[in-house]
């Protein structure tokens, strides 16, 4: 079942899909309309999943879940990142490749590798005080408060 993001309790568990790219505003709205079709058909064992999203910056898709009436199950998992594959597919884009890093320079939000991103940190091309995305925040209010983060408070540290 199909909710507002926003509507969703705190503790729904999250799932963040980050793009090597941004998406154009018509790529943005066909996303959107395949996620609402997707999300109106989501279940775990024939039970309706609660569920909503949010794509920030045009590059991150935020899947959130209310597990207080059903509980998410391995084939609806599956089922989820089977459609992300299909929209890495239809778009040309990557979004489940978790080897890789985005973080801000000013309002532009930028795209490496792991590889790339540490480097530039023994460059000191990036700092502790770099924003970082912690994409690994379990749910919803961990990532209202700690995933847009400076470097230093994240799981990021580790190449400071």
């Amino acid at each position: 079942m199909l909710v507002k993001f926003k509507d969703l309790p705190k503790t729904s568990k999250i799932w963040i899909y980050q793009c090597n790219r941004g998406f154009n505003e018509g790529e943005l709205k066909e996303i959107e309309g395949e996620l609402d079709n997707f999300i109106k058909d989501w279940t775990a064992h024939g039970s309706d999943l609660i569920a909503g999203y949010e794509i920030r910056y045009n590059r991150f898709i935020v899947l959130a879940l209310d597990q207080t009436q059903t509980s998410v199950s391995g084939c609806s998992i599956d089922a989820s990142v089977h459609f992300m594959q299909q929209l890495e597919k239809k778009y040309n884009v990557m979004l489940l490749d978790k080897m890789n890093v985005s973080y801000k320079q000013g309002d532009y939000v930028a795209y490496k590798s792991l590889i790339d991103f540490k480097k530039m940190v023994k460059q000191k091309a990036v700092s502790k005080k770099t924003i970082v995305f912690n994409n690994l925040v379990a749910n919803k209010g961990e990532y209202l408060e700690h995933w847009e983060v400076p470097a230093s408070e994240s799981w990021h540290n580790r190449f400071m």
